[in-house]
């Protein structure tokens, strides 16, 4: 691969980026011109075609999450490569990826990520949906298949079921043979996540109770709890002798230290705390999730609700309604 091939001459001269100069509301989030940035070794240079937003960018934005200022959200994204960097052989010019750990942020209207953490992206799938779909659906494909291996006829507690991720392992749960108790916090929300098909939904007052009617007082094998402090003495109230909670966020705040000794009193309970990274070591772990979630998305058996699509120079209100819990599903920022 020759010089030109790998950084082509007739390249934009500028990007556009979402950037935050020091942490605060909405309002940090400006946008700016800057220079095109350059693929280094094993790295693409993508055109974006959409980008996720995910509440953890709140975090970081707001300054719960320290960063360090200036920086540009988001890690999620999908476009077409427009140059590469040397060592790159999986990708070429042209291509369509999608990733949920790209280099740099994704609120962008070009972005960098190492050859190796990005998928090609089949034709059938819109911009929208590539950019839609890795971090929320890596995230439920690991919840079942990695973190507890939820098996046929086991009864399973989600919260947030009307969310991006709660929507997913819904149905993905379903498609597993699995039936599902969930939880949201509205009557619409409700009939989300029964379209998502979801066997119970529950409003979060007194859940536990009612997960143990539904259960006969036996309890959910395993509990995927993204909300966090509001909801997490209750999901332990929720399981099985020998059950599994899994805390994969914290929307409502992190929860506080917890007594080990209290998993005993239990019944022996097992705790884990997972993370996307830890999920996705090397490319044939990333293939097996990409290739099983586009697979059931092409198919129609996975359906992804995509609530909001914003021109990317309006990324404050899209942080505004999502902080605002003003949206269901996914939004989607757009160049």
């Amino acid at each position: 691969m020759n010089a030109q091939d790998v950084f082509p001459e007739d390249l934009p001269s500028s990007a556009t980026q979402i950037r935050v100069e020091q942490t605060g509301g909405p309002e940090v989030l400006q946008a700016v011109e800057t220079g095109l940035p350059e693929p280094g070794a094993h790295q693409v240079l993508v055109e974006s075609g959409a980008a996720g937003v995910n509440f953890i960018e709140t975090y970081q934005r707001s300054g719960v999450y320290p960063m360090e200022a200036p920086f540009v959200p988001g890690s999620e994204g999908t476009g077409t490569v427009i140059a590469v960097g040397e060592k790159v052989e999986s990708l070429s010019i042209g291509e369509r990826i999608a990733t949920c750990e790209a280099a740099t942020g994704t609120y962008s209207t070009h972005f960098l990520v190492d050859s190796v953490k990005a998928v090609k992206v089949p034709d059938e799938v819109s911009d929208e949906q590539a950019a839609a779909l890795p971090l929320q659906g890596v995230t439920a494909h690991y919840l079942i298949n990695s973190t507890y291996r939820v098996s046929p006829g086991e009864t399973v507690l989600t919260h947030a079921g009307a969310g991006g991720v709660g929507q997913l392992l819904t149905q993905l749960l379903k498609n597993r043979g699995a039936r599902v108790i969930t939880t949201t916090s509205t009557p619409q929300k409700a009939e989300i996540a029964q379209r998502a098909g979801a066997d119970y939904v529950l409003g979060y007052e007194d859940f536990a109770e009612k997960v143990k009617e539904i259960t006969k007082d036996e309890g959910v094998s395993v509990v995927y709890d993204g909300v966090g402090r509001d909801t997490f003495d209750g999901s332990l109230a929720s399981l099985a002798i020998r059950g599994t909670m899994v805390l994969f966020g914290g929307a409502s705040g992190q929860v506080p230290p917890l007594d080990l000794q209290e998993l005993n009193r239990r019944g022996g309970l097992f705790v884990t705390r997972p993370a996307v990274h830890w999920y996705l070591r090397n490319a044939e772990e990333r293939a097996w999730r990409f290739s099983e979630l586009f697979g059931l998305l092409t198919e129609g058996e996975l359906r992804l609700d995509i609530g909001g699509v914003y021109p990317l120079a309006e990324a404050a209100r899209a942080h505004e309604d999502l902080e605002g819990r003003r949206t269901t599903g996914k939004l989607v920022l757009k160049p």
